[in-house]
């Protein structure tokens, strides 16, 4: 089957950061399901490993994590699906990833595909939903329905792909008042069509920003994106026993700047069950496969920003590059071979 990976970690400029190759496709065991990848989304995730896990044994590493297409073959042990069942999930970081003509899968992680959408518009959805559906519900404790919240959840990075359908899960799915900050005027207004109240800069003095809004305190916050730069301003205007949420790696981050309020401070990824096998591992295959229904009925809506054209070395560079810049928005899907 047809792969793209690396061997040595590079810079994406390198000629060698991503290559075209060959590899046997492998047959599932236990409760895998060999997929037939049709469309796959880069996200951050990809290019950190890249740039900081290469493989030892001179083999291939092969990254990826987004996918959606259709169930090829399955273990003996496999009770929720079936060949020919259409399907998205996120995968696992602790196996090869989905940048793969064929790709194996634990059951218990993947959702049916929803019907309305294509394979490149579900390809753009699950690792970012899993996430952000995690840390609103899970590590943040927001309530679903749609009963008045009085508070507001700001979330740091509202345009990136995490924040894109944590803006959508928020205000559809609870009764927060949903804060995103975004820096560029077609970013903003990217959060806005999502269905944020209200977007500030966060370039400039969020307090401030904050203030003028007068709306709801700041009860929860997720911050998606530096949270070094931002976390010791973020404190001095939570809420009293709020809640504080992130998802990426700070080089610097000290819990006591939340001490003085009691504000709680929860790390969300979406690799933890996978990675641990949890008992409630299987949360993930009923968490997407809501995401799926929600998205039939009109509720959400894929966060799909561009498509970079089929599935091979050049186009991943491409979408690397562009994540890397941070100035991508939504999600980037690479489609077919």
């Amino acid at each position: 089957m047809k792969a793209v990976g690396y061997q040595k970690s590079l810079p994406i400029e390198a000629a060698d950061s991503l290559v075209d190759f060959e590899i046997a496709k492998a047959e599932p065991k236990g409760r895998d399901i060999r997929v037939a990848v049709k469309a796959i989304s880069a996200n951050p995730v990809d290019y950190k490993v890249r740039k900081r896990a290469a493989p030892t044994d001179g083999g291939y590493k092969i990254l990826g994590f987004d996918a959606a297409g259709v169930v090829d073959a399955v273990g003996p042990d496999v009770s929720l699906f079936k060949p020919g069942d259409e399907v998205f999930y996120a995968g696992s970081i602790l196996r090869q990833g989905t940048n793969s003509e064929f790709h194996l899968v634990d059951e218990r992680i993947v959702g049916n595909k929803p019907a309305s959408l294509s394979f490149a518009q579900a390809a753009a959805l699950p690792l970012t939903s899993i996430t952000a559906w995690e840390l609103l519900f899970d590590r943040l404790g927001a309530v679903p329905g749609k009963s008045l919240d009085p508070r507001t959840l700001l979330i740091t990075g509202g345009a990136g792909g995490v924040g894109s359908i944590l803006i959508q899960l928020a205000r559809r799915l609870t009764g927060l008042t949903v804060v995103a900050t975004a820096t560029r005027p077609e970013s903003q207004k990217w959060c806005l069509d999502l269905g944020a109240h209200a977007v500030i800069d966060h370039s400039q003095p969020m307090k401030e920003q904050i203030e003028k809004l007068k709306l709801p305190p700041v009860g929860l916050v997720a911050s998606l994106t530096f949270t070094d730069q931002h976390y010791k301003s973020i404190a001095d205007f939570i809420a009293p026993q709020g809640k504080f949420g992130l998802i990426d790696d700070p080089a610097e981050f000290n819990v006591a700047a939340f001490k003085g309020k009691a504000v709680s401070v929860h790390w969300e990824s979406m690799f933890t069950r996978s990675s641990f096998q949890t008992p409630d591992m299987i949360a993930q295959h009923h968490l997407l496969n809501d995401v799926a229904d929600l998205l039939d009925k009109g509720v959400l809506r894929t966060t799909l920003d561009q498509t970079f054209g089929t599935i091979n070395a050049a186009n991943l560079k491409r979408a690397h590059a562009l994540l890397e810049s941070g100035k991508s928005r939504g999600k980037i899907v690479l489609e077919g071979w």
